[in-house]
């Protein structure tokens, strides 16, 4: 028998049933490494698998799995085990909520420092915060939550009710500032200048901050970019809270000084918000399979949980 007929012989034997009429199927064995063909936890899709094998895979695999950074990078929380399949069912709803953060919070950052003459504390992009900070990010909170994914899902609800409060605070139809205006006042708008009105609107935004540290610490388990985001949040609303602080108790001779406090927390938001573009760059590439990669900074298997740790 040449060389060609034996060739011939192995690829022939290989497709045929075994002694118990099944058919070609996994080799025997200890497993073999995470970035094998094989994984017998579940199917495991390699970062080196073609895209038509990684496809094979999802049509033939009873479940499918991806790392654990790529999880964390994706839907910004830890790996967890839930019930069904909906991840493989519906899209990523994560992008969606940073989407509407960013186009929120990125003009009001530029606002706050009043770059090209902007100013007025933001009011120009009240359309902004009801349809991109609100909608898409309490939308994109409520598809998290249906996936599964707790902490992500507190974020975005959270920051997307602070978006259509913040908005509602600033639309003249909620009477939230004209409330406070002296009676016999000429235009609503003189409530803004109320101690009453910038006093109440600090606990407010003090509220935001003392939410923002609590996911900061939690944040510790996602990646850095994401601690980031949270780490100078959080100093944006402190300055917000000491700006609108400092104005109930004398605002027309702590008007400069809040003003420069507010140009501070823009600076601030503004990080936030480099930040979040490279987070929602980083995502949309690893959702789309984007042969460049960028790293976040994963973080879930630095700090391991509870869970994780008792098994040990």
């Amino acid at each position: 028998m040449d060389h060609k007929e034996q060739i011939h012989e192995v690829r022939s034997h290989s497709h045929h049933h075994n002694g118990n009429g099944n058919s070609h199927h996994r080799p025997r064995g200890p497993p073999p490494p995470a970035h094998g063909p094989y994984d017998y936890a579940d199917e495991y899709i390699s970062p080196q698998m073609s895209r038509d094998d990684a496809l094979r895979r999802v049509k033939t695999a009873g479940s499918i799995s991806i790392s654990p950074e790529l999880f964390e990078k994706l839907y910004l929380s830890p790996q967890n085990n839930v019930k069904g399949d909906l991840r493989k069912t519906f899209g990523n709803p994560t992008p969606i909520a940073i989407v509407g953060f960013l186009i929120s919070l990125t003009p009001l950052s530029c606002d706050l420092m009043g770059w090209r003459g902007a100013g007025g504390s933001g009011a120009a992009g009240i359309g902004s915060y009801f349809f991109f900070g609100g909608l898409l990010m309490f939308v994109g909170g409520l598809l998290e939550w249906v996936l599964g994914n707790t902490f992500p899902s507190v974020v975005f609800t959270t920051f997307g009710a602070y978006w259509l409060s913040f908005g509602a605070t600033l639309n003249p139809s909620f009477a939230a500032f004209s409330s406070y205006a002296p009676p016999g006042a000429a235009s609503g708008a003189e409530g803004l200048a109320t101690k009453g009105f910038n006093a109440s609107f600090g606990f407010f935004t003090l509220a935001m901050g003392m939410i923002t540290v609590v996911f900061l610490v939690c944040s510790l388990r996602t990646n850095i970019v994401f601690f980031i985001i949270f780490l100078t949040l959080v100093p944006t609303f402190a300055l917000i809270t000491a700006a609108y602080w400092f104005l109930a108790m004398d605002f027309a001779g702590n008007s400069a000084f809040a003003a420069k406090l507010l140009e501070a927390a823009g600076a601030c938001a503004f990080v936030t918000c480099m930040a979040g573009w490279y987070l929602i760059f980083a995502i949309l590439l690893a959702s789309l399979d984007f042969p460049l990669d960028l790293p976040v900074g994963d973080l879930s298997r630095v700090i391991r949980g509870k869970s994780e740790m008792s098994r040990v």
